[in-house]
């Protein structure tokens, strides 16, 4: 392999897809430039002892690469590419956002007025969902149809079987959520 030309090493990335279904590959690809074949590139996510390889693969022709990885659990990770260099020329990184692994979640919407369970008034710019089981105040992130919200659980219920979540009315406006269905969760 010939060296790799020293300053001119670059990451780019052409494709991010870090928000899947629990147990659905994320794909990140790009291009290590000047066009670097034969190079390992790594996914890495950040976590508690730091940044730690999840994904790795080789460049192909033109430096071109496709990192796959699959989590098995729920989670919320930032993550980059990285190029560890050779032992004539400079590594090379680049942050790429947070990894998030959903599930499916059963889904209604409700409104009207009145009180919460957690506390305040429901009004019709409330963002929040009840949900019979998470504490109070708990963040989660909910996906529909390419639009996610961090939102408190703020209530109880639904109950109707088959329903984990019911969201406000201002929550159901923030996602283009339709009425009945499944969201993706991060809880």
């Amino acid at each position: 392999m010939p060296p790799v030309p020293p300053g001119r090493v670059k990451l780019r990335i052409h494709r991010v897809d870090l928000d899947v279904l629990d147990g659905s590959a994320a794909i990140v690809a790009g291009t290590l430039r000047p066009g670097l074949a034969g190079r390992t590139v790594d996914l890495q996510r950040f976590g508690r002892h730091g940044w730690r390889t999840i994904s790795h693969t080789l460049t192909r022709p033109r430096g071109r690469f496709v990192l796959r990885y699959t989590p098995h659990r729920l989670l919320t990770e930032r993550v980059r590419v990285m190029f560890a260099g050779d032992p004539r020329g400079l590594s090379s990184h680049r942050n790429i956002g947070r990894l998030r692994s959903y599930r499916l979640a059963g889904a209604s919407w409700y409104g009207g007025g009145g009180g919460l369970a957690c506390g305040g008034r429901l009004t019709a710019s409330t963002m929040g969902v009840a949900n019979k089981t998470l504490p109070c105040g708990t963040l989660i992130t909910l996906r529909y149809g390419g639009r996610s919200v961090r939102i408190p659980v703020v209530d109880r219920g639904p109950y109707v079987a088959g329903r984990e979540f019911d969201l406000t009315e201002a929550t159901k406006r923030a996602l283009g959520f339709e009425g009945v269905g499944n969201v993706w969760s991060t809880r």
